[in-house]
């Protein structure tokens, strides 16, 4: 199958499944963003997007993208590093200012997933699954979920250690995405002169537009937490 085994058919089925967890990822950060201006929007959001029918086939379809990507991602690495020594992820001509993101690649990306676990366990598994199986997976009501992540984010201590791993794995994100966004756009045709620093910016823009707004939630409930423990 040409998709399968054809280089570019690889990066193609990479390039695809990355662009569209982007979307969801610029999705998802809105939605994160209301908490900052109503705990109570943030809620009817999430009644929306809960036990949903619609909800539980986007969620199957966001894990598909996500094991899709992540084994294309290995596959492609196991295959370029047998082929061209030292190179690390499968782009060709690499360019100045993407050489470091380009070069860890694949371990971006087990930061990425490992966080992804960390971020399902706390939100999706105390929320939505507990929705789904009508039964309470952790201390606060799934219904009420503004109120679950402000404990997340500010709880003396272990809140502030939640924000710093946050954004730990947003800074790995933002490389992550910054560079796969001008990978994509390379592998689909971009890549003469003309586009070589539209992509760039492009690639850039894309990522912060996706990270941001989960920055500004983290860092609005470290700025929250801190007082608390000042006052």
């Amino acid at each position: 199958m040409w998709l399968k085994d054809s280089s570019i058919g690889r990066k193609l089925v990479m390039s695809i499944s990355g662009l569209a967890l982007v979307f969801f990822l610029i999705f998802h950060g809105c939605m994160n963003l209301a908490l900052v201006f109503s705990e109570e929007a943030y809620n009817t959001i999430c009644r929306l997007l809960g036990a949903n029918w619609y909800a539980l086939v986007g969620t199957l379809g966001l894990a598909f993208l996500v094991l899709v990507h992540f084994c294309y991602g290995i596959y492609l690495t196991i295959q370029n590093r047998a082929a061209r020594g030292n190179d690390k992820y499968a782009v060709r001509g690499k360019k100045e200012g993407v050489d470091w993101a380009s070069e860890n690649m694949l371990v971006l990306g087990f930061v990425v997933i490992g966080f992804i676990v960390l971020h399902l366990y706390n939100f999706w598994y105390k929320m939505q699954f507990a929705e789904i199986i009508g039964v309470q997976t952790g201390a606060f009501d799934p219904h009420n979920g503004a109120a679950f992540v402000k404990a997340l984010f500010t709880t003396p201590v272990s809140g502030q250690i939640y924000c710093g791993l946050y954004l730990i794995w947003l800074t790995a994100l933002w490389f992550h995405l910054n560079h796969g966004v001008w990978s994509a756009m390379h592998t689909m045709g971009l890549n003469n002169l003309k586009w070589e620093k539209r992509t760039k910016v492009i690639g850039c823009i894309i990522a912060t537009i996706a990270v941001l707004p989960f920055a500004v939630v983290v860092f609005y409930y470290l700025g929250m937490g801190i007082g608390m423990l000042c006052a």
